[in-house]
């Protein structure tokens, strides 16, 4: 069948999310309608380096009553309020085929990004950002030899959830493959079942080819708004290189990766000129006996804004009770933020 452009430009239609093997709706005729919604007044805050009251920031007391070293690189410590506990038994509660629980061992550990309590990852060098970099990948080793799955992730901004200012990540990491890990690993292995590939490494090169979609790329890395992106400036990381896990990269692949965050991050900051808001993860192979050479390591960043930094898309209605809707396409969303500069608006 041939392909119409202005199909995906101008008419609603669906499109096929191959990793989850969910649907999300594109109606992009709505980006001509006018808004009537919630305004909001930016604020523009600007944090000090060091925040005395900060349960983050070095040597002061945690929430939990420990005391933060005076650490000055990155910083690494057990959630002091986990989600997750390692000494929890296997009890399993069947009272009904319908009612059915299971207890889960696991451990949560929170990632300092920088002593500084003002400095997000785009403002960060990317040697310090390397340090992020290393950090993910030291955890991802260390708790991969213990735990199924390691959920590597950072919640940006007071709107994702974010309950401290001062820039951080956190790692989970449980005896369970979580509920979007398992769509990943079915349908990554059915489709190299299929072809005898890795689908996003089939997918990359789709993508590069075309380059409509792409924003940043250097020699290790491409990031990209994927075609089935549900958040308006939604991300999708891949490196170039087949990698399973984040412990698995290389020396010279870090370093390109510091580089395209910083670069990629930075475009997110200048759209709107703000502190951008998002929740990312990293998506690895499961650590476990077995033959993972269907995945591809991978991050996702998905980003709440959409027409300003006070103008949010919601899941709400149409997109709870049935399936995710967009209105701005993600071809749309990526030549947006190509055209941004490298340079941080606060630097400008």
């Amino acid at each position: 069948m041939k392909s119409d452009p202005l199909f995906l430009s101008e008419q609603p239609h669906r499109r096929f999310n191959p990793l989850s093997g969910e649907w999300v709706l594109v109606s992009p005729q709505r980006t001509q309608r006018p808004w009537l919604g919630q305004v909001e007044k930016t604020v523009i805050e600007r944090l000090p380096a060091y925040d005395p009251e900060c349960y983050l920031c070095p040597g002061n007391e945690r929430a939990g009553g420990a005391r933060n070293p005076a650490y000055t690189h990155t910083y690494v410590f057990t959630n002091d309020f986990s989600a997750l506990l390692p000494e929890v038994p296997a009890t399993k509660y069947e009272a009904h085929s319908l009612l059915h629980a299971k207890g889960v061992p696991g451990t949560c550990r929170v990632i300092c990004f920088s002593p500084r309590h003002d400095l997000t990852l785009p403002e960060m060098s990317r040697e310090e950002i390397r340090g992020v970099v290393d950090a993910w990948s030291e955890q991802s080793r260390e708790l991969g030899n213990a735990y199924r799955w390691v959920q590597v992730f950072e919640n940006k901004g007071t709107i994702m959830g974010c309950s401290n200012p001062h820039p951080h990540g956190q790692v989970w990491a449980l005896d369970a493959l979580p509920n979007e890990a398992a769509k990943e690993e079915s349908h990554q292995r059915a489709y190299s079942a299929e072809t005898g590939r890795p689908l996003l490494m089939d997918y990359l090169e789709l993508e590069v080819k075309l380059s409509e979609r792409v924003v940043v790329e250097n020699e290790g890395w491409v990031a990209l708004a994927p075609f089935w992106a549900i958040w308006p400036f939604e991300m999708l990381l891949l490196p170039r290189h087949k990698v399973l896990r984040l412990h698995e990269l290389e020396d010279a692949e870090r370093d390109s990766l510091a580089d395209l965050l910083k670069r990629l991050l930075t475009r997110y900051d200048n759209l709107f000129e703000a502190s951008f808001p998002y929740s990312m993860g990293w998506h690895g192979a499961p650590n476990q006996e077995g033959d993972f050479s269907h995945w591809q390591l991978h991050a996702h960043f998905y980003p709440p804004l959409l027409r300003s930094a006070t103008v949010k898309k919601f899941m709400v209605g149409y997109e709870m009770l049935a399936e995710a809707q967009r209105d701005l396409t993600p071809e749309q969303a990526a030549g947006r933020l190509r055209q941004l500069p490298d340079l941080h608006y606060h630097q400008a």
